[in-house]
């Protein structure tokens, strides 16, 4: 479906055949066993029990793939993709890259699980530079990351891996695959959360694993099925109906991110703003031409934790929340988080309120917290 237009691609992702009488996209099945075949056992359908089986998981891992342009193994949680992407790939002696500004989590991971097993860890900033990459097994960079929306040219990093016998995975989660495809790229695999901008109306826990390559995808699956990090049959649904509006969705998002970017740059009580769809920020040639949108998430800095606080406490469409990419705005300020940020940075994830609003809370609002001090 890859010359149809996204709103188009998003909303028939994934579905079965039209018939009469059946419903768009199918109710969600609820199943531990299933009835099986006496005579051949498992081999006589295609589900057998429910923690690897189930259709409606199927589903939404055949929209996913369809979107991302490969094959998709779905997961509780993005923790639980990334993480089972690690454990997959790597083994005692590897050594794996992974974002020294990337999402915290995985930084912990790696340092209090990868080391102790024997992966040696090498934490490299997002944009570089990078070290030599022979010997290495695993690159993993997040772009834009998170959360400081910093990129990295990933068919040039693809380049690089492959010439040094390395593979490269992209995590996909602040662009989402409308924002850009990695395994068009060059990139060996795909991880994400989906809790973010993907399913966007911040009800559910998903994670997935998408790439080209057959024996990648059957590693990830026995790994997803051996730790049973597989989610709920009502999640997959609820993620798979989400995805219908995801360009909707992100249309107004990226629309509100510009123009809060263009307020917040022209004030002198902000400093720090990142948003790679402005011409000024550092990540926006590569952004301008790797990816085909912006995300509606921006980043800057307010001075202190106290600064933030009265801000948000006096936004009426801002409210303080972990996570981003949902239907209401929210700010984060991270370093409470334990990231390697500044007491006033502030991740902003743009909701998808009407812009004009969402402009005039922000100014108001900032206007209401006072001067840095």
């Amino acid at each position: 479906m890859s010359e149809l237009g996204d709103g188009t691609r998003c909303v028939h992702a994934g579905l079965p055949e039209p018939a009469p009488g059946q419903p768009f996209l199918p109710g969600p099945v609820f199943a531990a066993p299933y009835h099986l075949d006496p005579w051949q056992g498992p081999a006589g359908a295609a589900n057998g029990y429910g923690r690897p089986d189930n259709p409606t998981r199927r589903l939404l891992e055949a929209a996913v793939g369809e979107l991302e342009g490969g094959d998709c193994r779905i997961f509780a949680s993005g923790q639980a993709a990334i993480t089972g992407l690690l454990l997959t790939v790597l083994r005692p002696g590897d050594t794996v890259l992974l974002p020294a500004d990337g999402y915290f989590p995985v930084r912990a991971f790696a340092t209090d699980t990868l080391e102790p097993m024997g992966v040696r860890v090498v934490f490299v900033p997002t944009v570089g530079p990078y070290p030599t990459l022979e010997g290495v097994r695993l690159v993993l960079v997040e772009t834009p990351a998170n959360p400081g929306l910093d990129v990295v040219d990933v068919a040039a990093l693809a380049d690089l891996a492959h010439a040094a016998g390395a593979l490269l995975a992209v995590d996909n989660t602040t662009a989402t695959p409308l924002g850009q495809r990695p395994l068009d790229l060059g990139a060996d695999l795909v991880v994400a959360s989906g809790t973010k901008a993907l399913t966007g109306h911040s009800d559910l826990l998903l994670g997935y694993v998408a790439s080209r390559s057959a024996e990648l995808i059957e590693a990830v699956t026995l790994w997803r099925n051996a730790t049973g990090a597989v989610p709920g049959a009502f999640d997959a649904w609820l993620a798979h109906r989400s995805l219908a509006t995801m360009d909707l969705r992100l249309g107004r998002q990226s629309a509100n991110a510009e123009a809060v970017a263009a307020l917040l740059a022209g004030r002198a009580d902000v400093t720090g703003l990142r948003w790679p769809g402005r011409p000024e920020d550092p990540a926006y040639p590569v952004a301008s031409t790797q990816m085909r949108r912006m995300p509606g998430v921006l980043s800057f800095d307010l001075g202190d934790a106290d600064r933030v606080a009265r801000f948000i406490d006096a936004a009426r469409l801002v409210v303080a929340a972990t996570s981003f990419g949902g239907l209401h705005t929210t700010a984060d300020r991270r370093a409470q988080w334990g990231d390697d940020t500044s007491a006033g940075f502030v991740r902003l994830s743009c909701g998808v309120e009407d812009t004009a609003d969402l402009v005039a809370d922000i100014a108001a609002a900032l206007d209401a917290a006072g001067p840095i001090n």
